[in-house]
């Protein structure tokens, strides 16, 4: 993310970010934990939106979770636009316990940068899906749910890093 996020700015992109609590204190005492409950975690994300001076010109978004709850309160932010990275469509291995209802109806346009080899949905998965038209998805060759990729890809963590900051500026743009 901090990789990601410096790009991004380094294009003349503004980027705000925050943490959810959980995260924090994961930072701090070293402790895994699981995540807070969605409510929890939407009204964090509301609590944050409040401070940007414009919601209706953002692009929100987050890495995984984050990305998630950014997807789920996009249409009632009034938000410009959303980009998941690494969406976590259903569990690792239970790909039954998908996580894509509100995904079917959302209007806000959005951008999911995803690994081809992320557990959390793969490229044959989620073309299965009935995803909303205002939904792009761009596939990261080789990666995982980071988007790193394995060594015998030939593939560079840095080339797939490049690969998702351009396509957030590039999506970014098409916004503006």
């Amino acid at each position: 993310m901090n990789a990601i996020a410096e790009a991004v700015a380094g294009a003349g992109i503004s980027v705000v970010r925050f943490e959810f609590e959980y995260m924090a204190k994961r930072r701090q005492d070293g402790k895994r934990r699981g995540p807070d409950r969605a409510p929890k975690l939407i009204q964090r994300y509301q609590e944050a939106l409040q401070q940007i001076e414009d919601p209706r010109r953002a692009i929100i978004g987050g890495k995984s979770l984050g990305g998630r709850i950014a997807s789920m309160i996009a249409d009632d932010a009034g938000v410009a636009g959303v980009v998941c990275l690494g969406y976590p469509f259903h569990p690792p291995g239970k790909p039954e316990r998908l996580r894509t209802a509100h995904l079917e109806t959302l209007r806000t346009p959005t951008l999911i940068v995803q690994g081809t080899r992320d557990p959390f949905g793969t490229p044959e998965e989620v073309a299965s899906y009935a995803l909303s038209l205002s939904i792009e998805v761009v596939w990261i060759e080789d990666g995982d749910h980071s988007f790193k990729p394995r060594k015998k890809s030939g593939r560079t963590n840095e080339q797939n890093l490049a690969t998702a900051t351009d396509s957030i500026i590039a999506f970014a743009n098409s916004l503006s």
